[in-house]
């Protein structure tokens, strides 16, 4: 049984001097990715077998209108058809011993790692990641790979043994608790059946990888929709289909299908061969999911994440060195197009000015424009559809607040939808503090003590994650055990909210953020894909 250890590709180039190499690697890797990826047309894949539909989508990169490549659309036909052929390899997949499960899961992460620059290049051209998110997501992708099967092989397949001992008196009836022969009883998990895996535009990779490895190593076959509407990352949903079978998965176990949520995407939802649902994605379409499946008169296992409206808190005791570069780091970084992006800082009234000064030094240093250039920060909201929100959440602050920074689109000759960073102060009425934007959208609001910032600070529908910024230690206890989140974070410089690192910290969400209460990257991830079994023999 081997060791876990964290991917971390940049931390070691830079450690060992190789910053240049890593920029020659990513560079090369991004022509290599447009010479031979783009601009084809790509079939589904269900069964093993190639599957062409009657109609395609065109994705396009968001950086420049670039053609990523023709995809098909997917149909309701489409997703019962794979879900038929997950249901079929269920039997053969969960009937193979879980250490070879292991070594499958193993040896996909070997070949993530080797083509770890081409996979995180197509991530930066399909959703507008820079080379150093993309590197980092594809090695958390690879870590839960390893992680994961470490789990499983730590914890047995999750199997035990137990027993009860022969009773040499003799009873004329049972009850509970009458003696009798020998007992022996295994508990076991085993796995639910096939899994719909649902996943999101912003981490294609890591939350694909990581949902989709959560339900084939404990056994459970897999129905895999990447995101196939507004925000497309069918390309990268493509390679983790590859790589997982090369790696050794069998036909059928894995299907990818690509097609609109309101299709591929309910049919899933409802279809009574589905098990479980595994979900990443806004609270709406993840309560939806649940409430058609139980209307449908389904019942399945729905492991989702469903978003978040985090919060900041920088107390009065706060060292502001580490406090702005954390702040703009969670809040700008990838446009603020996470799940656990900052949104709302709640600020002590008396450090107000001098923080928002600091913040806007730092703001004004962030560099805009084409993500695939090392010297840029931030690229391109996602869509169309993303701008218009940037501009109707500008209207709101400039109405009711105050915009401090930012709020214009940028024209710097590329076809995608680039903008400046917000900053706005607003009171924590307005929507802005409560309604998960998914931008570079950031509001302040002041407080004149710790019980009124943690008050409104937990004053949301989601709990994903919080940050706090203080050296006072009774404040830092009152904030861990006060704070409606799942992941929480104090003094870190290099983000308030975002960032977790597989094995160190688990992301869960709270509230409306998820449902189980049990997170990714976490020792009792896995068994949300397995249900517990006790058998008991006699004789």
């Amino acid at each position: 049984m081997g060791k876990f250890a964290n991917e971390f590709t940049y931390r070691k180039f830079m450690e060992e001097g190789r910053e240049l190499e890593f920029d020659r690697l990513f560079d090369g890797a991004v022509e290599k990715v447009k010479r031979e990826l783009l601009g084809k047309k790509y079939p589904m894949y269900i069964g093993g077998r190639e599957v062409i539909a009657s109609e395609e989508l065109a994705e396009y990169s968001p950086i420049d209108g670039t053609l990523i490549g023709r995809f098909q659309k997917g149909s309701r036909e489409h997703a019962r058809l794979a879900v038929e052929a997950a249901h079929k390899s269920f039997d053969p997949w969960s009937s193979t011993d879980y250490k070879d499960r292991v070594a499958i899961m193993n040896k996909a992460a070997d070949l993530f790692s080797k083509s770890k620059f081409e996979v995180a290049a197509a991530l930066s051209i399909e959703n507008g990641k820079t080379r150093y998110e993309s590197i980092g997501e594809v090695d958390e992708a690879i870590d839960f790979l390893h992680y994961y099967a470490l789990e499983l092989e730590r914890n047995k397949g999750y199997s035990r043994k137990t027993s009860v001992g022969a009773s040499s008196a003799k009873v004329s009836a049972g009850f509970q608790g009458a003696p009798g022969r020998e007992e022996k009883v295994r508990i076991r998990l085993r796995p639910y059946g096939v899994f719909g895996v649902i996943a999101p535009f912003n981490f294609p990779i890591s939350i694909s990888v990581g949902m989709s490895s959560g339900a084939l190593i404990t056994g459970n076959t897999v129905v895999f929709k990447p995101s196939s509407t507004d925000n497309m990352t069918m390309l990268t949903g493509l390679m983790i289909y590859r790589i997982f079978k090369s790696a050794g998965v069998p036909d059928g176990a894995f299907n990818y299908v690509t097609g609109p949520g309101s299709d591929v995407g309910d049919e899933l939802a409802t279809n009574p061969n589905v098990s479980g649902i595994a979900f990443t994605g806004s609270k709406e379409t993840g309560i939806g999911m649940i409430r058609r499946s139980y209307e449908s008169g389904t019942q399945k296992t729905f492991i989702v994440e469903m978003g978040g409206k985090n919060p900041a808190i920088v107390s009065k005791h706060a060292d502001l060195s580490e406090a702005v570069p954390g702040i703009i780091s969670a809040a700008y970084g990838f446009c603020g197009q996470k799940c656990s992006a900052l949104s709302r800082v709640y600020v002590h009234e008396s450090r107000k000015e001098e923080f928002i000064s600091k913040l806007l030094d730092g703001i004004r240093s962030i560099r805009m424009g084409n993500p695939l250039l090392k010297e840029n920060y931030m690229g391109p909201l996602i869509s169309k559809k993303a701008l218009e929100r940037y501009a109707a959440s500008v209207d709101e602050a400039r109405k009711s607040g105050r915009l401090v920074y930012g709020g214009n689109a940028l024209d710097n000759g590329l076809n995608g939808a680039y903008v400046e960073p917000v900053l706005a102060e607003l009171d924590h009425s307005n929507t802005l503090f409560h309604k998960e934007l998914f931008l570079p959208f950031l509001v302040v609001d002041t407080y004149k003590n710790f019980d009124e910032a943690l008050r409104k600070a937990n004053d949301s529908e989601y709990g994903l994650t919080a940050g706090l910024y203080s050296k006072n230690k009774k404040e830092i206890r009152d904030f861990i055990k006060h704070i409606e989140s799942g992941v929480v974070y104090v003094n870190r410089e290099t983000s308030a909210t975002t960032g977790a690192i597989v094995g160190l910290h688990t992301f869960v969400g709270w509230k409306g953020s998820g449902i189980s209460g049990k997170g990714t990257g976490s020792k009792f991830y896995l068994q949300q894909f397995m249900r517990e079994q006790s058998e008991s023999v006699v004789g």
